[in-house]
């Protein structure tokens, strides 16, 4: 993909990157954690509920929804799982917007490079899938017409590829990360999302990189400074903090959507 198109001749372009958690942050999904009472019996928990509570499952006795809770279920993250692919890519259809989705939306909109970092554990490809979905299916005001539109100017246009071949290959260059895909925590993803985010950095810097020496070649200029910043929005605090105190970047901003708007920390 070429995305030195559109950019103004006389300066080096300034690259915005996008991270996003995905429940309570892009979306409010239906998805539910599984929790047992003190009659044992099953419970559900809400995502955005489950930020509040998880340092108190398995270890104190709480109130909620008229039941004690004591622990957590058998498998209670199992929709948050590959199990739960096919009911999340339904879901996300019947999904609330979140505090990031306008965020997301222009992200989506314009064909900039975004990543997913989500405590779920579907299949990498499902996460990629459900926003190919968003964008068919115009989900919200994201625009399946805008998105291509943005994105031939970021390519040499070839006649031979349909519209859904540009989605594919922008897709494939934005990055998904469900940090309890096999091994990890859902419970506690905090130090794997932190894994993510470094991760992604790295990737966004070295794309900086490549689109500033085609931007100079292109332009016969030489030692403009490198622009790069990267946006990061989580609900959960404890992932927030954990981030502040574990990366230190000056192109990284992260915000706080635990009130249900998004605010800078």
């Amino acid at each position: 993909m070429k995305i030195i198109e559109g950019f103004n001749e006389k300066s080096t372009p300034d690259m915005k990157y996008y991270a996003f958690d995905w429940d309570d942050n892009i979306v409010y999904m239906p998805t539910e954690i599984i929790l047992i009472d003190n009659n044992d019996d099953e419970v559900g928990m809400s995502t955005h509920d489950f930020a509040k509570y998880r340092g108190d499952i398995g270890k104190t006795e709480f109130k909620y929804r008229g039941t004690t809770i004591v622990n957590y279920a058998d498998l209670p993250f199992r929709q948050f799982k590959v199990t739960g692919d096919e009911q999340f890519l339904k879901d996300i259809l019947i999904a609330k917007i979140g505090p990031a989705f306008d965020d997301f939306k222009e992200a989506v909109n314009n064909g900039s490079i975004f990543s997913i970092i989500t405590a779920r554990g579907h299949n990498p490809e499902t996460l990629k899938k459900a926003v190919k979905i968003y964008i068919e299916e115009n989900f919200n005001d994201i625009s399946k017409k805008k998105v291509i539109h943005n994105l031939n100017k970021y390519r040499d246009l070839i006649p031979s590829q349909s519209d859904i071949d540009i989605i594919d290959e922008y897709l494939d260059l934005c990055k998904f990360y469900p940090v309890s895909f096999g091994s990890g925590s859902a419970a506690n993803p905090e130090v794997e999302k932190v894994k993510a985010l470094k991760e992604f950095y790295e990737y966004c810097k070295e794309m900086a990189n490549e689109i500033k020496k085609a931007f100079e070649f292109k332009n016969e200029v030489s030692g403009e400074s490198l622009k790069f910043s990267i946006g990061f929005s989580d609900d959960d605090m404890k992932n927030i903090e954990t981030m502040k105190n574990s990366i230190n970047k000056p192109e990284l901003t992260i915000y706080s959507t635990n009130k249900g708007t998004k605010e800078k920390v």
